[in-house]
């Protein structure tokens, strides 16, 4: 059976085997170590967090939280380059809606990065979306068992092992990363601005294989990152970017929304074997007792 550690990598930020005095804070006043919009972290519920920001799968963290992409800000200098090149002066700006000719809300992009002169002028941005994974399974029962007792039950064996914690690459993709890239993508692409996106290196390669440009031709950047422990930090992990891959909008998009099928003669198969089930049970022609 799995144990606490082996299926929450962070909990505030820290492995929960990490027991030294700043973690142990962390974990005590629920704050977030990632720049989130206030000291605390606010997933899943502002009074009572989800203080989770990673789970381990297959022996490896995952990120789930899109604040734990924030460390050091490195999200948003790797953007930056992308969309301005260097000797730039730029800053971020939060959550700005976006909205389409209608005035209708497209949704908010997660950080735009805006250029600006001496005055003060914006000189011109990029949109950069952050795409952690879902979950799938139960992740807040083995949280709460952990938090009732963290410097006891950090490699404790989790009896409950039906619904585990598990990354939902598939949900994410469908339900955030294409519709993210359809609306408000599509915007930002008519008015020629450029893309980054930031998601983690198991998500990525979940994707189908996407036709490559050079940097100075791409309209997405698909920033991708990996965490990776430290064992003079009591094992903590750290965002480091594992590659940057540079694609146009449109070919991009078109190859991760069109399906890829399966067989069809896999299907024709299925066909055959509802109509012989069909076919081999008797109509139901038992008499109805007469109402009169």
């Amino acid at each position: 059976m799995p144990r606490i550690d082996e299926i929450i990598a962070e909990v505030f930020g820290y492995p929960p085997t990490d027991q030294s005095d700043r973690a142990r804070r962390h974990r005590e006043k629920s704050l977030c170590p990632f720049n989130n919009k206030v000291p605390n972290c606010t997933k899943d519920k502002a009074k009572d967090p989800l203080g989770v920001c990673s789970i381990m799968h297959e022996g490896a963290p995952v990120i789930t939280c899109p604040v734990r992409f924030r460390e050091d800000w490195i999200i948003a200098d790797d953007a930056a380059n992308f969309f301005f090149g260097e000797q730039v002066r730029w800053t971020s700006l939060a959550e700005v809606r976006l909205n389409d000719e209608m005035g209708k809300s497209a949704g908010n992009i997660d950080m735009v990065l805006v250029s600006y002169d001496d005055a003060g002028k914006v000189l011109d941005f990029g949109a950069l979306e952050i795409q952690a994974v879902y979950i799938s399974g139960n992740v807040r029962e083995p949280f709460q068992f952990y938090m009732e007792e963290p410097t006891g039950r950090a490699r404790a064996d989790w009896l409950a092992q039906g619904n585990l914690p598990r990354p939902d690459y598939l949900s994410s993709s469908r339900k955030r990363l294409v519709p993210q890239l359809l609306y408000k993508g599509g915007i930002l692409h008519a008015w020629g601005k450029k893309v980054a996106v930031a998601l983690s290196r198991s998500f990525f390669d979940t994707l189908p294989a996407l036709p490559r440009v050079a940097p100075q031709d791409a309209d997405i950047a698909w920033l991708i990152y990996d965490l990776v422990d430290d064992e003079g930090e009591n094992g903590r992990f750290h965002l480091v970017r594992h590659e940057a891959v540079f694609t146009a909008f449109e070919p991009s998009l078109l190859r991760i929304t069109s399906p890829r099928p399966g067989k069809l003669e896999h299907f024709m198969a299925l066909l055959q074997d509802k109509l012989d089930k069909r076919l081999e049970t008797p109509p139901d022609t038992s008499l109805i007792d007469r109402p009169f």
